[in-house]
């Protein structure tokens, strides 16, 4: 339970279903909630350099882990000004710490605190998400990378314990490789899948379809005891 919580039990509310447009203290940080009713899980998405919480292929992904009652949060990691200094883009102790911050900020929240956290990274997204899914502390129960580079992770990614699937295009070697070889280091369940056909952007038809089916299958596999069969039962 967060601080926050401890000190303000009015914040102990229900659940409530339905989309909003949020705020994280203290940068301001923007981002978009949706809770599907009966949600058993919420998955918060790290988007990669060059993108934000508007990016369409995580917002696609978005919807289907909707469908089948997982919420989903995507937000901005880093400020209009900072965004103009790309080396921020690929500081990933940076990008970790505002991932922190905002599962922190999500706690303090009482109907989102009762359910299990995912992450969903993409590009230098996936390394922060992996730093912090490293950590004994984070309470995540998955992640899923999608064209991810988890090779930025450094020394973290032989501490990841939790289940991760690394997706990958088939038609993006380069990243393909970086993601065979972070594999190897991953010590927890793992699987690396390639995605036929798939650039690194996952542009061609049917390609994200495909990430969106996989990601919600590992989510609901690694879901909590009880929480995977009422996904399953509630998507169909």
């Amino acid at each position: 339970m967060g601080a926050n919580m401890q000190r303000h039990p009015e914040l102990l509310r229900p659940l409530r279903a339905g989309s909003r447009t949020v705020r994280i203290p203290p940068h301001g940080l923007e981002g978009d909630l949706n809770v599907p009713e009966n949600a058993s899980a919420l998955v918060v998405f790290v988007h990669g350099s060059g993108s934000s919480h508007l990016s369409p292929r995580n917002r696609a992904v978005a919807r289907v882990l909707n469908e089948h009652h997982i919420a989903t949060f995507l937000f901005d990691l880093l400020t209009t000004d900072e965004e103009r200094d790309r080396a921020n883009v690929f500081d990933i102790s940076l990008l970790a710490s505002r991932l922190t911050g905002a599962l922190d900020w999500l706690r303090d929240d009482g109907g989102l605190a009762t359910l299990p956290f995912g992450l969903f990274g993409a590009s230098t997204g996936a390394a922060a998400a992996l730093v912090v899914a490293s950590r004994l502390n984070s309470g995540v129960f998955a992640v899923v990378s999608r064209g991810g580079r988890p090779d930025l992770a450094g020394s973290a990614l032989s501490e990841v314990g939790i289940p991760v699937l690394l997706l990958v295009g088939e038609r993006d070697p380069e990243v393909l490789e970086l993601n065979q070889e972070a594999l190897v280091r991953l010590k927890g369940p793992k699987r690396l899948n390639v995605v036929p056909g798939a650039s690194h952007l996952f542009e061609e038809a049917g390609t994200l379809e495909e990430v969106a089916k996989r990601a919600v299958r590992w989510f609901e596999d690694y879901m909590p005891a009880g929480r995977s069969e009422a996904a399953r039962k509630g998507g169909r």
